[in-house]
């Protein structure tokens, strides 16, 4: 089954605990503190897989989430790191932030490959915490937990050309003549259900041409296929309309070249803007006077005479690829300013009064120095207090109007202000 957007969900490592811990061996009385540092978390990394054509993988895999780092141990060992979780999508997948809907990362080149998440830094171990003034902590810092994520993955095809047209025209044939693709062909609408992909060998050179599947009137907004597909041909560099001008079906070849252009420019007025090949389809069952009539109303394009099924016509059609692919720049990936997801604000901090006449303190700041914190200990808590001194917050609450017995809220904890 063909997918080619989905929604997962990503979640880097969270770093793992340092250790609180004491040497201890016969006849040593005060080994000091031995306590090693917890490992980073595992990152969640994109790549490129050159064999992958789909995004069906993540249908009923949706969750992601790298190991956590190791908690450190004793005798300074510290904790190991979480191994990357690597994540491979076909080439050409976007990923997309879902909340913002920017871009994070284009896998444009075949061995690319993207760090999204960095894992949460391991915690330090009481080793750490040791000074002249402090000889035996007993506390050590919790590893940085990570937030889980939701991203969009959009496939969108990597082809320099890409056949348009409405369903049953004869796509799908035209590409299994020029190139190595074997589509599934049948006389029924909608049986390109997927871009198919083939390579086109032309003398000392090659170039990648997709069959857009579910043209057809209102494509652009949601009708038929075409709302799902027309993606595909965002990265192309020119397009190939292909008509079936033998009007078997009852439709006039004219007004169909007219009403797709009208839903390519509805879609995105760059794909409308993008050299065009008429390919008039199916000349070899076709009435003249239909060639004519299609050659007199449409003036000024190149226009190829072609039939999928008796081969007329398709080496000139290929020459004049060829030709003007030369003429025209490279496939470039999408220009776009790389979302990175917030990285946790350690510095900022914020006061509240509340109704009762109590403090709250919170914000990144005082979730980072609270990792460190073991309430129950007093050099521990010793400091906590000398941290939050130092940073000038004590200073604050003061100017804030707290006084002897106000109660200080952090995080899940109470405390009295003591000047």
């Amino acid at each position: 089954m063909f997918i080619d957007k989905v929604k997962i969900f990503i979640k880097a490592g969270n770093g793992g605990n340092g250790c609180t811990s004491f040497y201890t061996e016969k006849y040593v009385a005060n080994g000091g503190p031995d306590g090693g540092d917890g490992g980073k978390g595992g990152d969640i990394v994109f790549c490129v897989d050159a064999h992958k054509n789909s995004l069906s993988d993540f249908r009923f895999s949706q969750h992601f989430r790298a190991p956590d780092g190791e908690n450190g141990a004793p005798k300074y060992c510290h904790g190991r790191q979480g191994e990357p979780l690597v994540i491979k999508v076909p080439q050409g997948t976007v990923i997309r932030d879902e909340e913002s809907g920017r871009i994070v990362a284009d896998m444009f080149d075949e061995t690319q490959t993207v760090t999204v998440l960095s894992g949460g830094m391991g915690g330090k171990g009481n080793a750490r915490f040791k000074s002249s003034r402090r000889q035996a902590p007993h506390f050590s810092q919790r590893g940085q937990a990570t937030e889980e994520h939701a991203v969009i993955l959009e496939l969108m095809t990597i082809a320099d050309v890409g056949l348009v047209g409405y369903p049953n025209v004869g796509k799908s044939t035209l590409l299994s003549v020029i190139s190595n693709a074997r589509p599934k062909i049948a006389n029924y609408h909608f049986t390109t259900l997927s871009p198919n992909l083939g390579v086109v060998s032309y003398y000392d050179r090659s170039f990648v041409v997709a069959d857009i599947p579910g043209l057809i009137e209102g494509a652009s907004e949601g009708v038929g296929l075409g709302h799902d597909f027309l993606r595909h041909i965002d990265r192309t560099r020119l397009l190939v309309h292909v008509i079936d001008v033998s009007g078997h079906e009852g439709r006039d070849p004219y007004d169909d070249y007219k009403k797709i252009n009208s839903e390519l420019k509805s879609y995105n007025d760059r794909i409308s803007h993008l050299p065009q090949i008429i390919a008039l389809n199916k000349c070899d069952i076709a009435p003249e006077e239909n060639i004519k009539e299609f050659r007199r109303r449409v003036r000024g394009k190149r226009i190829v005479e072609i039939s999928g099924i008796t081969h007329k016509g398709v080496d000139e059609l290929v020459r004049e690829i060829a030709k003007k692919l030369d003429e025209l720049p490279p496939l470039e990936p999408i220009e776009y300013e790389p979302f990175e997801f917030g990285k946790a604000d350690t510095t900022g901090y914020r006061i509240d009064r509340f109704d009762d006449g109590s403090f709250g303190l919170s914000g990144g700041f005082i979730d980072e120095i609270a990792r460190g914190v073991v309430l129950d200990d007093y050099d521990s808590f010793n400091y906590f207090q000398k941290t939050l001194k130092e940073k000038g917050i004590i200073k604050e609450l003061k100017n804030r109007g707290a006084k002897d017995g106000d109660i200080i809220r952090i995080l899940d904890f109470e405390f009295e202000y003591v000047e």
